[in-house]
């Protein structure tokens, strides 16, 4: 007879049985059996054993019934198994979970890679001031701050005076909506908005070069020039189909007819909402103000609206923050170039001119290019965070564009055509809108593809040329190389492999920076 276990449990093995205190085996060499029992009442760790026990369900295991004389400690280790509770001793909960990094995970948050990202630059700083002082007794080898103050009050000026040169666009479209001359938009006025727009260009790309501008203005001031480019053009000709638009509907009001056609009728709804701002607030031509231009230069955006969605109130503790983290990456970017980009392309010109054989240039380019990954893959992460994050959300927060989404999940792209779709939203739907829509309704999407890719080509060259002062067309031919590229990523059988293409995607990116770097400067 085996008695049931109250303060001691009996263990059996064999034919010996040892009284063994039961709060031993619980790792818990303190606590009494009284204890045990109180502890085993509390309310967060009882478990409702059920009054009766049917002993031919029992079993030991899946198939092994167990003996009906079985000692009541087997019986209770068996319920034990159909039962969750909390367990007297500390214990780890094991369940089915992946990775963070597994690509089936939930887990998106990783903004401590992002403190790691700022604390690595704060250590380059650190480790760059001590070398520096060390060798040369100065902090920085260059006078970082006169590249920002060298003729600072002129290229202030300028940058107004661009701006303030676009406002001709208003008062010109004025003039096509009257059809002042006999001239509207659709019978010559677009062809006078191209010629202003070309004129426009060429006098502010010529200006930097007039001035012998230091390279962080020349890059400003060209980049500013392209931006205010697009916010023209795109200003123009919506406001051009609106006034299309509109003439068309005045079209519909000659109507002689006592009855509308029911195809009229829904031809005027049409192009009645087309006139009309998404919320109804207003509507073309009322949105031809002075103050509706103003704020359209303000905001973050390159696509012309009647009217955006707004935040309700400007958060001017997110302004000075985003303000303060704009001139910190700038001067980082200043620091990453005069630090470890500049002296490297010095060192690769000297050693360039002292080479006599097609080998030897080529180890030098070898070289430059493996010295530049980092600093450049530095350099253009800085460049990303200033534009997107800082600079456009600064200007978000001013104007209260509510839309923020400057940039998507980019550093997951495949492909370059998926890179050139998410790392700049506001220039993809610009292209998209005025070069992709505006020529696939002429052509067809292959062509319309390559156009897009053509003119955006053209516009990094165009930049390029501003920065190095040279026109060599290795970023030309790169850009353009980046269609059969992806035509030869959306194979079926390479398609399927995304985190090969998204490393294929990251080392293209980082080797060409720094490829097209060392091409520009060393030939």
């Amino acid at each position: 007879m085996v008695r049931p276990p109250s303060s001691k449990m009996a263990h059996t093995n064999g034919s010996t049985t040892t009284a063994t205190n039961f709060s031993s085996l619980n790792g818990h060499p303190g606590l009494s059996d009284e204890g045990l029992r109180a502890r085993r009442g509390d309310s967060h760790l009882k478990a409702e054993f059920p009054h009766h026990i049917d002993e031919d369900a029992l079993s030991s295991g899946r198939s092994t019934p167990l003996p009906q004389d079985a000692p009541p400690s087997m019986k209770s280790i068996h319920q034990a198994k159909k039962q969750k509770r909390r367990k007297l001793f500390p214990t780890v909960d094991y369940e089915e979970r992946v990775s963070h990094f597994d690509p089936q995970s939930q887990h998106h948050d990783f903004r401590g890679f992002f403190a790691l990202f700022w604390v690595g630059l704060f250590i380059m700083v650190l480790t760059t001031g001590a070398r520096n002082v060390k060798e040369t007794g100065r902090v920085f080898r260059t006078s970082i701050f006169s590249l920002f103050t060298d003729d600072i009050q002129v290229l202030a000026v300028s940058d107004l005076l661009m701006v303030a040169s676009t406002s001709l666009t208003l008062p010109l479209h004025k003039v096509w909506r009257a059809r002042s001359f006999g001239v509207g938009w659709g019978n010559g006025g677009f062809i006078c908005q191209y010629l202003l727009q070309f004129v426009w260009l060429v006098m502010w790309i010529y200006w930097p070069f007039a001035r012998g501008w230091v390279w962080t203005h020349q890059v400003f001031f060209t980049l500013h020039t392209l931006v205010l480019l697009m916010k023209m053009h795109s200003y123009a000709f919506y406001n051009g189909h609106l006034c299309e638009t509109e003439r068309k509907l005045h079209q519909l009001d000659k109507n002689t007819l006592s009855t509308e056609s029911k195809s009229d009728t829904a031809l005027r709804e049409v192009l009645a909402y087309e006139l009309t701002s998404p919320t109804g607030l207003t509507q073309y031509p009322r949105n031809l103000t002075w103050s509706n231009y103003l704020d359209y230069l303000l905001c973050p955006t390159l696509c012309y609206e009647i009217e955006y969605p707004r935040t309700p109130r400007v958060r001017w503790n997110i302004v000075a923050e985003k303000a303060a983290a704009v001139f910190g990456c700038v001067f980082l970017l200043t620091l990453t170039s005069e630090e470890f980009i500049a002296p490297v392309m010095r060192d690769a010109t000297a050693r360039l001119q002292e080479q006599h054989t097609v080998s030897d240039a080529l180890l030098v380019l070898g070289e430059s290019i493996n010295s530049l990954l980092f600093p450049f893959m530095v350099s253009f992460l800085l460049v990303f965070l200033v534009i997107f994050e800082y600079v456009l959300g600064a200007f978000a927060e001013i104007t209260r564009f509510a839309d923020r989404r400057f940039y998507s999940d980019w550093w997951n792209s495949c492909n370059w055509l998926e890179f050139s779709r998410e790392w700049n939203i506001p220039v993809h739907h610009w292209f998209k809108r005025h070069v992709y829509g505006a020529s696939r309704e002429h052509v067809s999407r292959t062509v319309a593809t390559f156009i897009t890719f053509l003119i955006s080509s053209i516009l990094h060259e165009l930049v390029l040329f501003c920065l190095v002062k040279k026109v060599r067309g290795y970023g030309f031919f790169c850009q353009m190389l980046q269609l059969p590229i992806v035509m030869l990523q959306s194979l079926p059988w390479l398609s399927r492999h995304r985190t090969l293409l998204n490393c294929f995607f990251w080392i293209s990116m980082i080797l060409g920076l720094s490829m097209n770097c060392a091409l520009y400067v060393l030939f």
